[in-house]
């Protein structure tokens, strides 16, 4: 008698996955050109080319290409949020531990070969209008940002909070630019360095005054 094999075991054949909706194939390509080429070189046709769908599948799940921008923004921004929130929570407690943990995950992605910076930022430079809708998720999500930074800072007791967490901003923005110029080895893997120098002298002037 033949031997069930049971679930987990090296024989047991693995369920098969459920084919991706044509919307989640849709934004996944987006995800992927946007962030590789920028949003403005990419058409609609190569969109729907890569995702395997049809242009009026596109037009259902999104009205304009500008939405599809923006939808693709609110889902960078959910991987930014889940990075930044897993350093602190790996933290409790410690806001000093909190933020460069979270830079240290930076210095990695922004020294890799294929970084093209934060697809936030990009989108900023590419859609300077407010009103657009790419603009728009972008600087909420800047604008969350320098809120929680300055809320870090004053949490590790600094002098001057608002002007360390500004700092902090303006390193984390550096490094986006940094790393696509230099790419391995380029100062954005200092990063972490950097801002734990910035917060020692700022705690120390605390301490002097």
């Amino acid at each position: 008698m033949t031997a069930t094999p049971q679930l987990g075991s090296p024989s047991a054949k693995p369920a098969p996955r459920a084919p991706l909706r044509a919307v989640d194939r849709i934004r996944a390509a987006a995800r992927d050109l946007f962030y590789r080429r920028g949003i403005r070189a990419v058409g609609v046709e190569e969109i729907v080319a890569t995702a395997g769908v049809t242009k009026p599948s596109l037009y259902r799940a999104f009205i304009s290409k500008d939405e599809l921008a923006a939808a693709y923004l609110r889902d960078y921004e959910s991987e930014f949020w889940a990075r930044f929130d897993a350093a602190v929570a790996a933290h409790p407690g410690d806001a000093r531990a909190q933020i460069l943990d979270f830079l240290r995950g930076i210095a990695v992605r922004a020294t890799q070969a294929a970084y093209r910076g934060c697809g936030l930022t990009n989108a900023i430079v590419e859609y300077p209008d407010p009103d657009h809708p790419a603009f728009r998720v972008s600087l909420a999500n800047k604008q969350e940002l320098r809120r929680r930074l300055r809320a870090m800072a004053a949490a590790m007791g600094v002098a001057e909070p608002d002007v360390v967490g500004d700092g902090l901003h303006l390193l984390i923005e550096g490094a986006y630019v940094s790393g696509q110029l230099f790419g391995p080895g380029g100062p954005a893997g200092s990063i972490a360095a950097a801002a734990e120098r910035m917060i020692a002298g700022a705690q120390n002037s605390v301490v002097q005054l």
